[in-house]
């Protein structure tokens, strides 16, 4: 059983930049494919980003591309994102999640989820 915690979140203005991090516990991190979504008010969760195991392969959605950078410490068992340039439209919940096998960007094939982190972005 993966145990995940998130952390980074908060109040930024837009413009601005956080840095989340998401603990593992438990679990063969390093093996699984670790991803960020995230869930507006009123909204359907949404896939932000995901990095896999091996070979390591990273995918962003487009709203995020070229400013949202995800990466992973095996040794920390940990997972980041580092959010720059954020707008309104980036706030939300953000959730890690690990996914035991394959690399998909589909909720549903994700196996372990945290409780999330709030992230608002203020114009």
């Amino acid at each position: 059983q993966v145990q995940l915690a998130e952390s980074g979140g908060g109040l930024v203005q837009a413009g601005g930049s956080l840095r989340l991090s998401c603990a593992a516990s438990g679990g063969s991190f390093s093996t699984y494919t670790m991803g960020w979504f995230r869930q507006a008010p009123g909204k359907e969760r949404e896939f932000v980003s995901a990095v896999s195991w091996r070979p390591v392969y990273t995918y962003y959605a487009d709203s995020v591309k070229g400013r949202f950078t995800i990466s992973r410490d095996a040794a920390k068992k940990s997972l980041y994102l580092q959010m720059n340039d954020l707008r309104p439209e980036d706030t939300a919940v953000y959730y890690c999640g690990a996914q035991k096998w394959g690399d998909s960007r589909l909720i549903g094939d994700y196996d372990y989820w945290g409780q999330g982190t709030q992230v608002t972005v203020s114009s």
